[in-house]
């Protein structure tokens, strides 16, 4: 059992599944977000979508900073990870903009003062200004913000968005096909539209990134930042300081930046697909929560992928990796390894998207294919070791 495992987490959210297989799963059950008819509108023409996602254990670690450092400019980067872990899932359907977000933000008032909140609520309508420039009109219609310390030791900070979408503007996946190419758009480095360097990690496998890389103080300072009924020994068994500094680009970068580097958006490249190359797009799949894996769950039919071209990992894999003893078959189960976007397109039309991408300084290749197959199936090459799932 992996250390994952033992911290009662799943990278591939089996029991959520379970529980959850009953649902309507929507007009394209392929689709990257659950698709209804208009029932808003009733429309045959239109659809409704509705995503609910957040920051996850993303907030603990920005806890912990803060304790740390007093820098409550932390909280607005959770802001953004709440926010863009909706916001890019929606893309993945086609849905670009008008869309309407609202927050759920729960706290231990003893423990999070007002100032957290402001952080959070600014960083959020901070990154909604942001993101205006490139077409992404977001309205924020408030939200709920409770104090609900018997529920949560620290603080969540989630959210809900949705829109009104046309039919015929919706990316389904049922166009992924044999012979299709895969191109990837990298997670880390800096887009004209960052203001820093972006680690990559993104807001998936934030359990084990902080156990793992973190030393065994945190837990003694700060009980409150992990479930007290966990074993010791998967309990922050990291050899890292937030405050330790490790080198990228000739510039020293603490760790405490690189597992907190806002999640990066995909909006301004992806709106901007969509418009000038929607029928080029066949599918798109948000490498998030089941990493490199992802893509088994939205195939059209028994094909296989094969990604024997994904970006080297940035360093803040290789950190958590030496830090877990992980292997490479967990490591691409759980993260993005670099590699969170994932675009399904003919040989022909990758070269255009890959020259819109880098034009916003997001760095894009051809990072596989799509094979017929019996099964659905998938193929990772890792240097020398070819993963098979």
């Amino acid at each position: 059992m992996s250390l994952y495992s033992k911290r009662g987490v799943s990278a591939q959210k089996e029991e959520v599944h379970r529980a959850t297989q009953g649902l309507d799963p929507g007009l394209y059950p392929e689709a990257f977000c659950k698709i209804y008819p208009d029932y808003l509108c009733n429309d045959s023409n239109w659809v409704n979508i509705m995503h609910a996602d957040g920051a996850g254990t993303k907030s603990i670690l920005a806890y912990l900073y803060w304790r740390e450092t007093g820098d409550l400019s932390v909280w607005r980067g959770i802001a953004q990870d709440a926010i863009v872990m909706n916001l890019d899932d929606l893309l993945c359907v086609g849905v670009t903009s008008p869309l309407l977000f609202s927050s759920t933000i729960d706290r231990n008032k003893r423990l999070i003062p007002a100032e957290v909140l402001e952080a959070v609520i600014e960083g959020t309508r901070d990154f909604f200004a942001s993101m205006r420039p490139y077409g992404i009109d977001i309205h924020y219609l408030g939200g709920e913000t409770a104090d609900v310390g018997d529920l949560v030791r620290t603080i969540t900070v989630n959210g809900t968005m949705t829109a009104r979408w046309p039919k015929a503007k919706l990316i389904t996946n049922q166009k992924i096909e044999p012979g299709d190419v895969i191109v990837g758009l990298a997670s880390f480095g800096k887009t004209v539209y960052e203001s820093a360097y972006n680690s990559g990690l993104a807001s998936n496998g934030l359990t084990s990134a902080r156990h793992d890389s973190l030393h065994k103080t945190y837990g003694a300072r700060f009980p409150e930042s992990y479930d007290n009924g966990l074993d010791e020994s998967v309990v922050y068994i990291g050899p890292h300081q937030l405050s330790d500094t490790i080198t990228i680009n000739e510039q020293a970068v603490s760790i405490g930046h690189l597992l907190l580097s806002p999640t990066r958006t995909f909006a301004p490249v992806l709106a901007t697909f969509i418009k000038e190359h929607f029928e080029s797009i066949h599918g798109l799949v948000h490498c998030s929560g089941g990493g490199q894996t992802k893509c088994l769950k939205y195939l059209p039919g028994p094909l296989r992928i094969v990604k024997d071209n994904l970006f080297t990992p940035p360093p803040v894999f290789d950190l958590i990796q030496k830090a877990s003893g992980a292997d490479a078959r967990e490591m691409y189960q759980v993260f993005n390894m670099g590699t969170r976007m994932e675009i399904y397109t003919t040989e022909a039309n990758a070269q255009p998207l890959i020259e819109l991408a880098r034009a916003f300084g997001v760095e894009a290749q051809v990072i596989g294919r799509v094979e017929q197959a019996a099964s659905k199936s998938l193929e990772i090459a890792t240097g020398a070791e070819r993963l098979q799932f």
